[in-house]
């Protein structure tokens, strides 16, 4: 059979399968449900290490230490997250608004992987999409695929030794885009669950399906002239050389105040970073991006000494990063752009309102929606980069993979980053398993209709009386005038209006209800003359 054909049959058959899991997991118990997932992560947590080496060793990227971190933050971080979480029958009432909230899982999902974080990415996805009820089939970035399925395997088999349905998590073992397409498009899967490039995102939003895209990043850092200068470049080092740049939050580029500059340089050399010549630099852009400003795979989270020799120069093995100073951003500067390696670009500007721009500049880039670092301890400034960056997380003195994640922030930990509509994104959030639930509401009712318009309650009458006597006095007023022109005179406006409201006093001036009276009286006396 031709590959392709066969990678399309072989996406149906899942479907099937998936579909009638997921039907009879949707009626499984919150406890029923956290047992699994717990089965899950314990057993994903002990094959970090494994995982971690077969995706070095069939992808090239990365460090072998951050890969088992990723991993076994997509597992024992993120169950700290969710287990706490109701995904199952109500998981809220509001008594006083009445309301219940019900969760309802989605159905099938499709997950896409990528070859950056292959491991992590599908480890994570599965918990989620058990956690909400749902089921889900992965498509493999080619690239990835052996240490895909075994990170799928590993999690289907601990699910089910747990007590989950056969196929509720599944895995295409022919990578083509003709499975791809038809997994994203099938009639059976209720959403989309992408992470990857930004082709492969506007794809699964060109499917026709629900979908939660997230594209990449372009992850700019301000170091503010207040800041704590040593910690802000330590925490850019260890931030951009996690797993060799491959993580999406990553710094792409640092915008250093002016009066802060030589501090900067100097800390980054202690750090055993590398300024580049211009020259050096444009080698570097030459060797790192395409001419249609695509970053060369063959140096994808690479070491920076890996990247300078294909560029055509040397530096010390130990090199952390490699910077390029710039003038500009764009297609002139072509390391502008989100480089997936140990490589930074370094501008200098003077003062915050220049910095910001420079940012946004950034931003507008590639990396709309994702991520910002601001480095600073002037609350004023951190509050007008909140406020006026087209970026959903704002960073505040903290490294941007970690602090994007949720690992060194309260943020969600999740290894699914919404860029929002900024970034043709559906969602701003990290993705956790509430944005896999469909979420009924019960309502009852609390303002009836079903009255004459204007009618009131005998109980609404009473207090309306008691509270407001003018109110009642001047209704009477209104409907004796609308029934008969001369009903008006019948009013007698000597007759005190509620003999029940005597002795209450009303607003902050403390009037009494017999004033209260003299003025209606005196008002309906007016009219009737």
């Amino acid at each position: 059979m031709d590959k392709d054909l066969a990678a399309v049959q072989e996406v149906r058959d899942l479907c099937k399968k998936a579909n009638s899991a997921q039907i009879k997991f949707k009626e499984f118990s919150q406890e029923q449900v956290d047992r699994i997932v717990y089965a899950m992560t314990e057993a994903g947590f002990a094959a970090a290490t494994r995982l971690a080496e077969m995706a070095i060793a069939e992808t090239g990227f990365g460090k072998l230490k951050d890969k088992i971190e990723k991993n076994q933050f997509a597992t024992r971080n993120i169950h700290k997250f969710i287990a706490p979480l109701k995904t199952v029958g109500i998981i809220e009432n509001d008594s006083h608004r009445k309301i219940k909230k019900i969760a309802e899982p989605m159905g099938v999902i499709a997950g896409i992987i990528p070859s950056t974080n292959p491991t992590s990415t599908a480890l994570f996805k599965s918990l989620i999409a058990v956690k909400s009820r749902n089921s889900i089939i992965f498509s493999p970035h080619p690239k990835a695929i052996g240490c895909i399925q075994e990170s799928v395997n590993i999690m289907r088999k601990a699910a089910e030794a747990a007590g989950a349905p056969p196929d509720l998590i599944n895995c295409l073992t022919l990578p083509a885009m003709e499975g791809t397409r038809e997994l994203m498009q099938h009639h059976d899967i209720a959403v989309i669950l992408a992470t990857g490039g930004a082709g492969l995102v506007k794809a699964a939003y060109s499917a026709g399906k629900p979908a939660y895209g997230v594209g990449p990043g372009n992850v700019p850092a301000f170091i503010e002239r207040t800041a704590n200068v040593k910690k802000a470049v330590a925490d850019i080092v260890i931030s951009k050389t996690f797993d060799n740049g491959t993580v999406c939050a990553s710094e792409q580029s640092v915008i250093v105040d002016q009066p802060v500059e030589h501090k900067v340089i100097q800390a980054f050399k202690q750090h055993r970073a590398y300024f580049m010549s211009d020259a050096e630099s444009d080698m570097t852009a030459r060797a790192l991006v395409s001419p249609h400003l695509e970053v060369n795979p063959k140096l994808v989270g690479q070491p920076a000494s890996v990247i300078a020799q294909a560029a055509g120069f040397s530096v010390p093995p130990e090199t952390s990063i490699l910077i390029a100073r710039q003038r500009g951003v764009g297609n002139a500067f072509p390391l502008t752009i989100e480089k997936l390696s140990p490589v930074l670009t370094f501008f200098v500007e003077n003062g915050w309102e220049a910095g910001c721009e420079r940012c946004i500049e950034v931003l507008n880039f590639g990396g709309l929606g994702h991520t910002l670092v601001i480095h600073s301890t002037d609350e004023s400034i951190i509050e007008q980069f909140g406020l006026k960056k087209p970026a959903f997380r704002i960073l505040v003195n903290t490294p941007g993979t970690h602090g994007a994640i949720g690992l060194t922030t309260n943020l969600e930990p999740s290894l699914t980053l919404g860029c929002g509509t900024y970034g043709g994104n559906i969602t701003a959030d990290n993705v956790t398993p509430m944005h896999l639930l469909n979420i009924k509401r019960v309502a009852y009712e609390v303002n009836p209709v079903t009255q004459q318009p204007g009618q009131l309650s005998e109980t609404a009458k009473t207090d309306t009386a008691r509270t407001f006597p003018y109110q009642s006095a001047l209704a009477s007023f209104s409907s004796r005038k609308i029934d008969s022109p001369a009903a008006e005179a019948s009013i007698n406006t000597k007759q005190p209006l509620n003999s029940n409201n005597h002795g209450l006093t009303f607003g902050n001036s403390g009037m009494g209800a017999d004033e209260v009276e003299k003025i209606v009286r005196e008002f309906l006396a007016q009219r009737n003359r």
